[in-house]
């Protein structure tokens, strides 16, 4: 049985853009300044990724607001009208291409899920074996196509599926390029198995979020 190839990421730093530019309709507001434990969403999402990559910069489409690091880049949209999430993906290659040149890939996260893996870079790069795959998080089953390493390169390609597919389908568009799926387990715990990719997308996500935290907190003391 041959041997699979090195990852071609393994030692990178890689540059990391965070998608917080939706219209958050279900939540009824902006989900990067939710509260969560008495800091914002997306200050919890950044103090995670920071340790696992180079730079990051935040994608947002929305006025900053009060609380946004203002040392970190702010990119709005390359392609307007809220096209969706991979108009942010998009907006990530096209930051990476223009200010980290040698960099192949960007990592790109969601600002909505608070308790994604401290080790989720780590092992997406690790599992690729190709330059030019996506690599893509995936738990529980399913896959979690917002958080991924995406080929800098792509950005041509993306933009014209972008304008010219109607559904616009992040999974979609994986599905058609090479990918690799890195599978994460759940975390077992005294409340039953947790998903780290437990996302908040409504009101009653943002409650549970409390509650998880504070248990988590409790757990560590």
């Amino acid at each position: 049985m041959p041997e699979s190839s090195p990852s071609p990421l393994t030692s990178a730093i890689l540059p990391a853009v965070v998608l917080a530019g939706g219209l958050s309709r279900r939540m009824g507001s902006p989900k990067f300044g939710l509260q969560l434990g008495g800091q914002t969403m997306l200050s919890r999402i950044i103090a995670r990724l920071q340790p696992q990559v180079g730079n990051i910069a935040i994608n947002l489409n929305a006025e900053p607001a009060v609380g946004i690091d203002r040392s970190l880049p702010i990119i709005a949209d390359t392609v307007p009208g809220f096209l969706g999430p991979l108009a942010g993906v998009l907006t990530a290659t096209r930051h990476v291409a223009a200010t980290n040149p040698d960099a192949s890939h960007v990592v790109v996260v969601p600002t909505d899920t608070p308790f994604f893996p401290d080790n989720l870079v780590t092992r997406m790069a690790g599992a690729m074996t190709e330059h030019q795959q996506i690599a893509v998080a995936a738990s529980d089953g399913q896959m979690h196509p917002l958080f991924g390493l995406w080929p800098v390169a792509l950005a041509d390609e993306l933009e014209t599926f972008l304008t010219s597919d109607p559904k616009r389908r992040v999974r979609a568009f994986i599905e058609d390029h090479p990918s690799v799926t890195v599978d994460f387990p759940l975390i077992a715990t005294a409340k039953g198995a947790f998903d780290p990719f437990f996302n908040v997308n409504t009101p009653e996500d943002l409650t549970d979020a409390e509650q998880w935290l504070r248990f988590f907190e409790d757990d560590k003391a």
